[in-house]
């Protein structure tokens, strides 16, 4: 069965082969079936566009996360580009901001297929032997590890950081969403300079979130400068409710902390003057 693939838009981890496509269709697409896959609720209206000049190539199936449609098995390269790999799904955290919980359920373990860059939901909270076996899988990429999807700080423990440090990976990312996150992130910054990783190689990096109801501007640098100071190269990632609107002061501050040479340059000044005091 020849399956279509459609993304209402292209990201890093979009599929990038003959049958996935971005948008509408070709004057000659064929398909047997369309599945139109969507991740932020806010594409959800482009969905359904698009569903209405897909239906005349072939039936159309809209799912996806943004719908909250239950994850199943992970098939590598269907709805992520090769390379990105889901292990596991589900989170046993209830974080309000987070709709995995209610999509996914607690936590559960898939079969572990190939791939370098791990976008579980939880992987920390995976039991020993699961988390074991996917750094084994890693070791035999072409390409150095990442963990883009998000490691949970507060779960984190020596030998956890022992392995990781053994996959030399090219960024591990934990996460600062809410105020009780900082302490563990300072003891898993401690761990992980212990286990061999250098904070000067900007490998560790955390998802910082920002411009949630009642945050402010000056309390969201704050807790930036904090990451920094925690051992680990901020990233903003700026709060969307279902629509997907931002105010365009978040919006512009959210870019000056989500590229990576602008905050490499605010890490250094602020280290520069963390000296002087």
């Amino acid at each position: 069965m020849k399956i279509v693939r459609v993304f209402p838009r292209r990201t890093r981890a979009t599929p990038d082969d003959e049958l996935a496509y971005v948008g509408f269709p070709h004057l000659y697409t064929e398909a047997d079936e369309v599945n139109i896959s969507v991740t932020f609720t806010w594409d959800l209206p482009e969905a359904e566009r698009l569903e209405k000049e897909w239906r005349h190539v072939a039936p159309v199936k809209i799912g996806g996360p943004a719908t909250g449609m239950r994850g199943e098995e992970f098939d590598p390269g269907m709805y992520l580009k090769n390379g990105y790999v889901i292990t596991s799904r589900g989170c046993p955290n209830n974080c309000w901001f987070c709709s995995v919980p209610k999509r996914e359920g607690d936590l559960r373990e898939l079969p572990i297929t190939r791939g370098w860059n791990v976008l579980d939901d939880n992987l920390l909270a995976c039991s020993d032997l699961h988390f074991s076996i996917v750094i084994a899988m890693l070791t035999t990429q072409k390409n150095r590890a990442e963990f883009t999807g998000g490691l949970e700080a507060a779960r984190l423990l020596p030998w956890h950081a022992r392995s990781l440090n053994v996959l030399n990976p090219k960024q591990l990312f934990f996460a600062y969403d809410t105020p009780d996150d900082y302490e563990p992130l300072v003891a898993a910054g401690k761990m992980l300079h212990e286990a061999g990783f250098s904070t000067t190689a900007h490998t560790l990096r955390a998802y910082v979130l920002i411009g949630y109801p009642k945050d402010t501007v000056d309390d969201a640098e704050r807790r930036l400068r904090q990451t920094i100071t925690a051992g680990f190269m901020p990233m903003a990632m700026l709060y969307r409710d279902k629509t997907g609107k931002v105010d365009k002061v978040w919006s512009k501050f959210q870019r000056l902390w989500a590229r990576p040479a602008i905050i490499a340059g605010a890490m250094e000044a602020y280290e520069k003057e963390a000296k002087r005091v």
